[in-house]
């Protein structure tokens, strides 16, 4: 059962579709491609949020969709929760 979806190959980050607890080694699916990838959280991920695929350093581009949704305001690394303690929107 996937755990996390992943709106367009290459995107940063993929979506909870249920609640995934700390530690979990949880599979994501590309939606576009139907290729899995294995993520290991590294902090629970609520229904809806986000999870990190790679490591990202503070200042960089943060993609879903396939388009640049923000920019980090710390490192996160692949497997960390992402969302506005981490993550500045692009839209404001």
């Amino acid at each position: 059962m996937h755990s996390f979806l992943i709106h367009n190959h290459g995107d940063d980050v993929a979506v909870a579709v249920h609640d995934v607890a700390h530690g979990s080694a949880a599979v994501a699916v590309a939606m576009d491609t139907g290729t899995d990838v294995t993520i290991t959280t590294r902090s629970p991920i609520p229904l809806g949020h986000k999870v990190a695929l790679k490591d990202l350093v503070e200042g960089s581009e943060v993609r879903k969709y396939g388009i640049r949704i923000g920019t980090t305001t710390a490192d996160i690394t692949a497997g960390d929760h992402v969302h506005t303690h981490n993550l500045k929107s692009a839209r404001w």
